[in-house]
């Protein structure tokens, strides 16, 4: 499949993929200060594949969500051509599903050969991969030959490498750089060569995969060499790569990117702090990059405020922006809240007229354990010979409400009203749906329970026949579960 993109890894300053610091208010702000391309944090490929993406109207983002409703991932328009998406795998098949997935908002997938911790080697993904080449060749060309974005790697040298003679960069400072596929017999820094034979016959087999760049990463050092712009300059013509992958240097001060020279660091921090509140990052991760950035300041009045700050909002007030966050959540809300009045015109208008809607909810503390509307609607249609009821549920991705209709004798009904959860909007829908045709639903306020009655009649006569096998080992209100969910197994799942 032809590669189809504009970006290009020649002569780039590019701020490498970390743990916890590669999310996206650091993402911008680098594009912000000056970096070409930036990496997210690696991403394992079994979390991502339970993710769903969904487009956040009220942040302008595009978020891939759990099941548990975590953000795994965010990103926006404004990276979408400059954001390498950097996964954590080990399978070829979960490397492409996953490519395929965030595929059309980011401009290349990179996969992780050079993380040593535990947390990616114990699964066969990061370093552990280069003990693998055959692996590394079969995630590569599934990739490459699957998606129309870029597709790049990161590795470490081999350990077999050594360095000989002397040179102004000592080993800790060869750190990330990047080549576009041309391998040679030895890597040159300075008056000095590392003899890397093993690492470059790996190179070559994987450059024979098609992939569009191989980041390099030595043994990590721009915390003792790059101490401004031209520095880079410095540490490309060094190392002859292609292009610059920064780490340390860029967590401490992203502005480590400007041709004009750094900023002050608390202008910094306050430029993050903005993006962290206009893209509702999570607290706790803000508060850790703002303290990489503050490091030897931590004991200083401002870092002991950031030590005990609980939110977002503490954070600002630490930094003193609390003028901003007011007015930034504000905005929020005031569009969150046209947002919905416009979807809510929307719905109205598009909603179909045969549909009977009440506003109701379910509430459990109403019926007695274990039974529910949804299973006297079921009674009921068996006994009038109905179909079953079948449950049509959508989820509203402004505010990931649920809202059910039901089908019985091809008269639909629904809740006015949006639930938290599909067992609540079907349960709400079963109750429109008795409420209409004036049949009871169950409720402890109307007396005596005769599906709760039949239950214990069935219990009785099982036991007057002898019955101790399986049916006794279940309580017969576990056998109605099964009946009422097995109303809606095959039903359809919409979303909006």
């Amino acid at each position: 499949m032809t590669v189809n993109t504009p970006l290009c890894f020649r002569g780039k300053n590019i701020l490498a993929p970390m743990v916890r610091v590669g999310t996206l208010p650091m993402r911008l702000l680098a594009l912000d200060y000056g970096a070409d391309i930036v990496y997210c944090e690696e991403l394992i490929d079994i979390k991502m594949m339970q993710c769903k993406r969904v487009v956040n109207e009220i942040l302008e983002t595009v978020d891939f969500v759990a099941p548990n409703e975590r953000v795994v991932f965010r990103t926006c328009e404004r990276e979408r051509h400059r954001v390498i998406f950097q996964m954590g795998s080990a399978d070829a098949g979960r490397a492409l599903a996953v490519a395929k997935l965030v595929e059309s908002d980011v401009a290349g997938i990179d996969i992780n050969m050079g993380c040593p911790k535990e947390y990616s080697t114990k699964g066969g993904m990061g370093a552990a991969l280069l003990s693998d080449p055959d692996k590394i060749e079969s995630i590569l060309t599934t990739l490459v030959k699957g998606i129309c974005k870029p597709v790049t790697c990161k590795i470490r040298i081999l350990p077999s490498a050594d360095f000989c003679i002397a040179c102004p960069l000592s080993e800790q400072q060869v750190g990330f750089c990047l080549c576009l596929c041309h391998p040679v017999g030895v890597a040159f820094f300075g008056d000095c060569y590392l003899v890397v034979e093993d690492t470059v016959d790996l190179v070559k087999r994987i450059e024979k995969t098609g992939i569009a760049a191989i980041a390099v990463h030595g043994s990590g050092g721009s915390h003792d060499f790059i101490k401004e712009y031209g520095d880079i300059e410095t540490f490309q013509k060094a190392t002859a790569a292609s292009s610059v992958m920064i780490a340390r240097a860029a967590m401490w001060n992203p502005s480590i990117f400007r041709k004009e020279g750094p900023f002050p660091l608390r202008k910094v921090m306050q430029d993050y702090i903005k993006y962290a509140v206009r893209y509702d990052n999570h607290y706790t991760n803000t508060k850790y990059c703002l303290c990489q950035m503050l490091r030897e300041q931590l004991e200083t009045a401002q870092g002991k405020k950031l030590h005990v700050a609980q939110s977002t909002q503490e954070i600002c007030e630490a930094f003193e922006m609390s003028e901003f966050y007011e007015e930034t959540t504000a905005l929020f809300e005031a569009k969150k809240t046209s947002l919905e009045t416009k979807k809510q015109d929307e719905d109205d208008q598009m909603e179909d007229p045969n549909v009977i809607k009440m506003a109701v909810r379910f509430d459990k503390r109403e019926y007695p354990p274990q039974i529910t509307p949804k299973m006297y609607l079921l009674e009921w249609c068996r006994k009038e010979k109905h179909p079953q009821p079948v449950y049509e549920t959508v989820q509203r991705p402004l505010d990931r409400l649920f809202c059910s209709v039901v089908t019985v004798a091809d008269q639909k009904y629904r809740s006015a009203l949006w639930d938290k959860s599909k067992k609540l909007a079907e349960q709400a829908a079963a109750i429109v749906c008795l409420r209409t045709l004036g049949v009871p639903e169950g409720k402890l306020c109307e007396g005596e329970n005769h599906l709760i009655n039949k239950r214990k009649r069935e219990d009785q006569e099982h036991l007057n026949n002898g019955d101790h096998g399986k049916d006794l080992a279940e309580p017969s209100h576990k056998k109605a579960s099964f009946a009422e969910e097995s109303s809606d197994m095959n039903a359809p799942k919409m979303q909006w």
